[in-house]
């Protein structure tokens, strides 16, 4: 019976001792000021967090890879991809491409939206022409491949790259709103429609734009109708009274890219993104040694299944020769005459589907046939266009903001910060973030360009481009084979390109995520070094 007694009072005191260690706020490693605490000044300190990806994303650990290595054969005589290694980051993919359902919400979003803004929506339609062949019968896909129910699973075509990165905005926006409505920091879907407890709609938001990401996390999309019942605490000796939900909480605030809760914004991947998760040789790496390369996503020399029960079947859907598009009737080979519901064939070894054939992928970059010539080592990547968010008013901190609620974005024309007497003189003047990059002539060719202050809109070394080739400052990449492509182009290393602002029946796309934090996915199991906490300060 004591002992007993003596084993329930050690448990009950090391929970009392959990209990109190855990009630003890964190100090500044440099200060020794308490965090989280309004009466030493309200500092902040949140939890550190590998945070989760997105909707639809799968997380792609990252190194290093012979980009280009993958290439057997360069049967165009482009010479455009040569070997040379390169580290790629940790990323989030999408596990698919993204699929014509995916497309007609958005569409329905913008219909909802703005119902009377038919430019807008007629903008955002994919160019469904891209099927109609003057020597071919395609009218009823011109018809049916984006509305009709049969092909809501299969891969969106006929959008542009510029078209993309419309969508990926929008999908940010709408995943990050979705994310606050459901927490509460946000007014919720059911009290936003009056399905709540009390059965009432949320009164009239203050702002009537659509939530967009930037302008919410810069303290630009608050007040009644859109703060939410659950918002954050805030800690600021300054902060002001809650109101509406929040009068009898306190001081609250819109949650901060500091709390971890939002997401980072969708993209396309870069190029050596795409051709990293694409081969995904992290199936055939062991203690840093890679057992095995690669070809094509998937292991072995050929296109053919090896497995018992699918063997013989091919592993990708595309073209196995002129005039033959899916094999002979009654049995089907690949299952697929055009494209092939986003979900088919086996996944590779990062989880994602169809990185060969179906449909190629738009990525971000832009196509130089030099770029294995002119590279960083280090998350490669080609088409930087950096701006900076436009001011509307600079002594408050306020972004100006397009008609949709979105920020106006211009070309930065500085390569570092400025002293902040600087800026507000060059926005009074209008030559920095109110105003396109000076027109500067080029002595070379006497054309006028877009200066560039981190260099990579150089014209010395892109004096031809555009004016006696084909590829300009608008062409962009895409990889990864299509339903319309022979085998040679399912090999990750592969590239093409086309012009931005053009569209294909083979061409498609999936969207990317920036990892941020340690890059190590999964660290069980692996070994690693002990991290000691610094000690609390004690005043004497």
């Amino acid at each position: 019976m004591k002992v007993l007694f003596t084993k329930t009072a050690l448990v009950l005191l090391g929970i009392s001792i959990m209990m109190i260690s855990c009630s003890k706020r964190a100090q500044s490693d440099k200060t020794g000021i308490t965090y989280n605490d309004k009466k030493t000044g309200g500092y902040e300190r949140f939890r550190q967090t590998h945070p989760s990806p997105g909707p639809g994303l799968v997380p792609i650990e990252g190194g290093t890879f012979v980009m280009g290595g993958s290439a057997d054969q360069d049967v165009t005589f482009d010479y455009n991809n040569v070997r040379r290694r390169v580290t790629v980051p940790s990323f989030y993919m999408d596990e698919t491409e993204v699929a014509n359902q995916d497309w007609l919400d958005y569409l329905h979003w913008i219909s909802v939206t703005y119902p009377q803004d038919h430019e807008l929506y007629y903008n955002a339609l994919p160019d469904t022409l891209v099927w109609r062949n003057s020597l071919a019968y395609n009218e009823p896909y011109v018809d049916n491949y984006l509305r009709h129910p049969a092909y809501q699973d299969y891969p969106v075509v006929g959008i542009t790259w510029d078209q993309v990165q419309d969508y990926c905005t929008w999908r940010t926006d709408r995943v990050n709103e979705n994310i606050l409505r459901q927490r509460g920091n946000m007014v919720s879907w059911d009290d936003l429609n009056g399905k709540g407890k009390n059965g009432k709609a949320a009164p009239a938001a203050a702002n009537k734009q659509p939530f967009n990401t930037d302008i919410y996390l810069n303290g630009q999309y608050t007040g009644a109708g859109i703060d939410g019942k659950k918002m954050i605490n805030d800690l600021s000796p300054n902060a002001k009274q809650g109101t509406g939900a929040n009068a009898k909480k306190g001081p609250v605030r819109p949650v901060r890219l500091e709390d971890g809760i939002l997401k980072q914004a969708y993209r396309l991947p870069s190029e050596a993104e795409w051709e990293y998760a694409a081969l995904a040789l992290i199936g055939n790496t062991e203690f840093e040694n890679i057992n095995d390369g690669k070809i094509y996503p998937w292991n072995g020399l050929g296109v053919r299944s090896a497995k018992r029960a699918t063997r013989g079947l091919i592993l990708a859907n595309f073209k196995r020769g002129l005039g033959d598009n899916m094999g002979v009737g009654g049995y089907l080979n690949d299952k697929a005459d055009i494209t092939a519901p986003v979900r088919s064939n086996p996944p590779n070894d990062f989880g994602l589907y169809n990185m060969a054939g179906n449909v190629n992928e738009w990525v971000e970059d832009t196509y130089r046939q030099t770029s294995f010539e002119e590279v960083e080592d280090f998350n490669p990547f080609r088409g930087n266009q950096f701006t900076n968010k436009r001011l509307a008013d600079p002594a408050k901190g306020l972004i100006a903001k397009d008609k949709y609620g979105r920020p106006v974005k211009d070309a930065s024309v500085s390569n570092k910060k400025l002293k902040y007497s600087e800026l507000l003189a060059l926005q009074a003047s209008g030559k920095d973030s109110t105003a396109k990059a000076p027109v500067i002539k080029n002595p070379l060719d006497g054309k006028p360009f877009n200066a560039d202050a981190r260099g990579y809109g150089d014209t010395v070394n892109t004096t031809l481009y555009g004016t006696t080739t084909l590829v300009n400052n608008h062409s962009k990449v895409y990889k990864g084979g299509s339903w319309n492509d022979l085998a040679f182009w399912l090999n990750p290393a592969t590239r093409r390109f086309m012009n931005e602002d053009e569209s294909s029946s083979v061409v498609g796309f999936r969207c990317a995520m920036t990892l941020v934090g340690a890059p190590e996915i999964n660290p069980g199991g692996k070994p690693h070094y002990s991290v000691k906490k610094s000690k609390p300060f004690k005043a004497n």
